[in-house]
Formats: C-alpha cells, structure tokens, sequence
C-alpha cells in the first residue's frame, strides 16, 4: 500500500529541525518502537495521568510531580505510562529544571518507551501542532490515494477482461497479492501470478471452501503461517458467487473503500456472466431433451462446437436431487469440469433433476459432487447414446432408492421389484394376510406359518411337511382351513401370487 513520508510516528517528529527535539533514551532495545504511530500529543504534569489517557499518544512534561528525583516514584510512574500504552515522553527542559533527570532516562531505558528533551525554545503546543500537521497531512495523502486508486481500478474495467484488470490494478495500487476464487473455490485469478508459496496456498483454499459452504455473506481477516488476509464473499447470501482474497489483514477507511469499489464491479460482472450461464444453461436442457429422444445426432453436433464432444460410450448417467438453488452451484462447478475435461463430461438439467453424462470409466466428478453439494446421486447401468432415456430412467430409481450418497442401478436392481413398492405396500400386505394372522390368535392355529412354508416350498405338501415338521395331511388340512378363513382358492396361481408378495413385504421390512 502506498506510503507517506509525513507519517505522524515518533521518528517523523524528532526529524523535524524546527522543533529541535533530541532522542535521549528508551529504543536502544527495539528501534522499531520510534515508527509506531502517534495518534495526538498530550501535555500533563500529573503523577499519575493514565486515567485521562489513550493508547498511541505522545506525553510531554515539564516534571513538576517529581519530587526529590525518588528513583522508586520514577519507575513507578514510567511503568505506568508503558502499560497505558504511551508511545514516547517529552520532557521539557529549563522551564522548571535543568536537563533531564538521569533516573527518569533510566526508567525510560528500562520500559523501552522514547524519552527526548524538548527544549526551553520550543513550545508544547509546537511539538501538538506538527503532529497535528502530520496526521492531517497523512489523511489527505490517503484521501488523494483512495480517490487515485478508484479512478485507476473504474478505468481498468473497461478494459476487454474487465474483471481480470479490475483485481490486477488492486493488487497494484494495495501493493500485495489479490486473488479470485469462483463458486466452486478454485482459484480463477491471481495478481502477482504464483505469489504464494505451496504451503500458504493449500491453506487458503481451505478457508476460502469453508466460507463458501457456509453460503452466507461475510467479510473477515484470518492469517496462514505468517500471511495475513482478508477475504471477502461476492454474491447473494445462499448464492455465494465467489470470494475476493487479499494478502493484507489490516486495511485502513480507505484501503477498504477501494476494496468495496472492487467488490461491487466484481459482483456485477459476475452477475453478467450469470445471465450468460443461465443461457447456457437451457441449452443444455435442450439438448438433454434431445438426447432422449435416443437419437444423438442433433447434440452431437451442438455440443461439439461449443464444449467439445460428447463423452464416449459406453457411458454412466447419473442423476442429483439437488432443488434448482443449489443446482446453480452445481452448474458452475461442472462447467469449470467441463472446460477441465472436455470430452469427458456434458450435463443438463431434465425434467426430474441435473443429469450428468460421463464415460463409464471416470466417476471422480460424482464424489466431489457429494463432498462439496451434499447432494445423492443415482448412476444407470453402462450404455450407450441409443437407450439414453432408458438410462435416465434408470439413474432416477437409483437415485431415489438409493440409501446412500452414490447409488448404482445394478444394486438397486438386485434388491429385486418388490423393493420399489411404495410405503402403502405394507399395510395392504398386513391387511391381505390379517384373517389369517386373526385366526391364529383367536384359535391358536399355525396358519401364517404353513402357508410361508407351503409357498417357500414351491407348494409341496411333502416338502413343507418336512419342513414344518409335522405330517402332510396336517399341512393339506391347514391349508383347507386357510382357503375358507381367506375366503379364496389357493389352487389359482393369482391367489398364492397374492399371498406371497404380501408375506415378502412383510419379511422385508421386518
């Protein structure tokens, strides 16, 4: 960030010939301590001011309240301006004695605060007054500045990559490193390009994620290692369109108005470049519409020209349950996938859900979807473009079937048809084998229990016998009394179909 050479510090101070002001103690320890800087100049002869005093300020004195030069009070009384956060002591010669005592240069020495001599020509409010000068002067150079540097960064916008030129003029005019991170967290832009050492960066992507995640808008300073910086969130809250970080954790008014300015032009362009992805975006759906047609003649060719070709077959689709909101941020990752891997990947939105299509050996972008969107998937068997709708068809069982974050058709499918019954299945099934279940506790019967067995036994009188262990005319005597409390012929295939698939729901969700 620009400097200026006025700065109100202790060392600007004591340069000013004027004023003929002389170091005497207090930096040998830490030089550093005379470019701290002065917020005011106060003037006091009081043994103990810190009740009237402000961290940052430079006391002068004329030393009225040391009385018999006690070193014990001295020290006392520098500790004091020490832990009130007095930045230097001026002590005023020949007005009420001559030179500086030795024990308070001793003190001074030992608290590491500046003590310099003011002399008897040089009156206190002289010594207020450049400072004074000092801080105006500072203000206005920083005014002039932030006025400069908005000028420069409106300028730079118009330029054809607007956005870019925007965050390189920043970090040009902040002095330090700015960089772009789009909705998905990956770093787009940087100026100076490669500025960050590994370690550094690997951190800062990690915050920038978290922020993003929490998906509200927010302003906030953090340091990695010994970086500071601070980051800043583009967008809606909920709708997080990316994070603004600078390599600087304390800028002052007019830093961060220059940073405001360039938050609200990276916020528009990215605004802008939202209505062109929400184009994009029913494209896409278009062709999505067209490949389920099972034709892909008419998207091959679209989708070629602008991203590339179609993923190979055999292909996976897979299909997301995330609402249109989060979708948006779905869309945005995969399009920085897709100009990643073009060829390897095309999406779109469908009836039902965003419909990816992918080639059946690369399934890396489906687990960073569910890492960073929380979002299921359902993937379709391999396939090809002639049974794509088939393949949709396939995705979206999967997906809302599926128990866990990726679910594949083929372990759906195995879980057999009965499985996709709806919740309404188990109560039609208590209900279908309820006069049965009735008999057995009002008549102590086992009829439930031979007709599982009976038609587990591929309705063999012989083998479920054997398998209830009881003799065959008690089996064919359960089953005459099952037929008249059902009320139906067991011999019809409809009838034992009925029963079957009500004790199968039954077990299955047991």
């Amino acid at each position: 960030m620009e400097s200026v050479s006025d700065s109100p510090t202790l060392r600007a101070l004591l340069a000013r010939s004027d004023l003929r002001l002389r170091l005497v103690s207090g930096p040998d320890r830490d030089p550093a301590v005379l470019d701290r800087a002065i917020r005011w100049v106060h003037s006091t002869d009081l043994a103990d001011p810190t009740p009237f005093l402000s961290e940052g300020l430079v006391l002068l004195t004329t030393g009225t309240q040391f009385h018999g030069d006690d070193p014990a009070s001295v020290r006392d009384y520098v500790a004091r301006l020490a832990s009130r956060g007095v930045v230097g002591l001026g002590f005023g010669t020949e007005v009420v004695r001559d030179g500086i005592p030795p024990e308070l240069a001793d003190a001074c020495g030992e608290a590491g605060i500046p003590l310099f001599e003011v002399p008897y020509s040089t009156p206190f409010i002289a010594v207020a007054r450049a400072n004074a000068e000092a801080i105006a002067a500072q203000t206005y150079a920083r005014r002039s500045w932030a006025l400069a540097a908005q000028r420069a960064i409106a300028l730079a916008a118009l330029r054809p990559d607007g956005l870019g030129a925007t965050l390189a003029e920043l970090a040009r005019q902040l002095g330090t490193w700015v960089g772009l991170f789009d909705a998905a967290g990956e770093l787009s832009r940087e100026h100076p390009i490669g500025a960050l050492d590994a370690e550094t960066a690997r951190g800062l992507y990690g915050e920038v994620g978290a922020v993003l995640r929490r998906g509200a808008r927010a302003g906030s300073a953090l340091r990695i290692g010994e970086t500071p910086f601070t980051l800043q969130t583009l967008g809606r809250g909920g709708h997080l369109r990316g994070v603004i970080a600078i390599a600087e954790g304390d800028l002052d008014q007019e830093g961060r108005g220059v940073v405001t300015a360039v938050i609200a032009m990276a916020g528009l362009a990215l605004e802008q470049h939202q209505g062109l992805s929400r184009a994009r975006g029913a494209l896409r759906a278009g062709l999505v519409q067209s490949l389920l047609t099972d034709d892909p003649a008419l998207a091959r060719r679209i989708v070629r020209d602008l991203w590339g070709p179609l993923p190979p077959a055999p292909i996976l689709v897979a299909m997301t349950d995330a609402p249109a909101g989060r979708a948006e941020g779905i869309a945005e990752v995969l399009e920085l996938r897709v100009d990643e891997r073009r060829g390897s990947l095309f999406f779109g939105r469908g009836d039902e859900g965003l419909v990816l299509v992918l080639p059946a050996g690369d399934r890396r972008i489906l687990d960073e979807l569910v890492e960073r969107f929380d979002v299921r998937i359902g993937v379709s068997a391999p396939g090809g473009y002639d049974t794509f709708a088939a393949s949709v068809g396939q995705a979206r069982v999967a997906r809302d079937r599926g128990d866990r974050p990726v679910t594949d058709f083929d372990t759906v499918a195995r879980a057999g048809v009965l499985s996709a019954l709806s919740p309404n299945a188990r109560a039609l099934a208590v209900a279908a084998l309820e006069p049965l279940t009735t008999h057995d506790a009002e008549e102590g019967t086992h009829l439930v229990e031979t007709v599982r067995a009976w038609l587990d036994n591929d309705c063999s009188h012989e083998a479920s016998a054997r398998a209830l262990g009881v003799h065959r005319h008690t089996v064919r005597t359960r089953l005459a009394v099952a037929e008249r409390v059902l009320g139906s012929d067991l011999s019809l295939f409809a009838s034992r179909a009925e029963l079957w698939a009500a004790l199968q729901v039954i077990d299955g969700s047991d």
